[in-house]
């Protein structure tokens, strides 16, 4: 059962963690943005989040979502937006792996979408925002390990330098930054690289294409946000510390 006071705990020992990561290297806790991951939790999860004070939120799968927008309906809360009856606001964003073919559905129900790795997904997503007259926000996914389940774009590969080339380009895109995953490892320092290495090629990228905005630095989950935050994270994805183990398959 999800409670709002549970949340709400799990979050202030979060935030006191993030606070000391400031701390420790300098910067600002208002720098640093929490998003709270709730794929694989019932809709109720999101509820009680939201009745926390927790505004942004992650997903995963776009069926997976559609179902708990329907399903946050009924608990008073309109997908659009995560509109609450009190009139505030939250944002759900896609961070798992999108297909094309699925770009259209994901630009119409989500807030963002944090994993573009490649630029015939950035068009579909661009043409299907186009079509809601609206602009969506953006990161871009880089893969900085040589784990075959993580998907992303190799940081020095054409294919990236392609779509920051032809980015500026498509007017209903908002890229905001970047996004990395942290290879699977039980040494710190092995996340660390990869969070160091994020930051100088955004630093590196940034100077290239002026055109772009590369503020957003998303990287960081549950096991690791802390040394994420020590090394330039802006946004850190957390669910397990927040909503619990993840429910296992039936």
């Amino acid at each position: 059962m999800f409670t709002s006071e549970a949340i709400q705990e799990n979050v202030v020992r979060i935030a006191e963690r993030i606070h000391s990561a400031c701390a420790r290297s300098g910067r600002r806790e208002s720098q640093v943005k929490l998003m709270a991951v709730s794929k694989t939790h019932p809709a109720e999860a999101i509820a009680a989040g939201f009745a926390a004070g927790l505004r942004l939120f992650g997903e995963n799968r776009v069926q997976e979502f559609q179902q708990k927008a329907s399903d946050l309906k009924g608990l008073g809360l309109d997908v659009e937006g995560l509109a609450a009856a009190s009139g505030e606001s939250a944002a759900v964003h896609l961070i798992g792996h999108l297909q094309s073919n699925k770009s259209a559905r994901a630009a119409e129900i989500f807030s963002g979408v944090d994993t573009v790795d490649s630029l015939r997904l950035a068009q579909r997503l661009d043409e299907a925002a186009k079509k809601l007259g609206r602009r969506l926000p953006v990161l871009v996914e880089i893969k900085l390990s040589d784990e075959a389940a993580k998907s992303g774009l190799g940081a020095e590969s054409p294919e990236l330098a392609e779509l920051l080339e032809r980015l500026p380009d498509l007017g209903n895109l908002e890229m905001r930054g970047l996004m990395t995953v942290a290879p699977l490892d039980e040494n710190p320092e092995t996340a660390r690289a990869c969070f160091r290495r994020l930051r100088l090629l955004r630093d590196e990228r940034a100077a290239r294409h002026q055109r772009l905005d590369f503020g957003e630095l998303s990287m960081g989950m549950s096991g690791d946000f802390e040394i994420a935050v020590e090394e330039g994270s802006t946004l850190v994805r957390i669910g397990t510390a927040i909503f619990g183990a993840r429910p296992k398959p039936a």
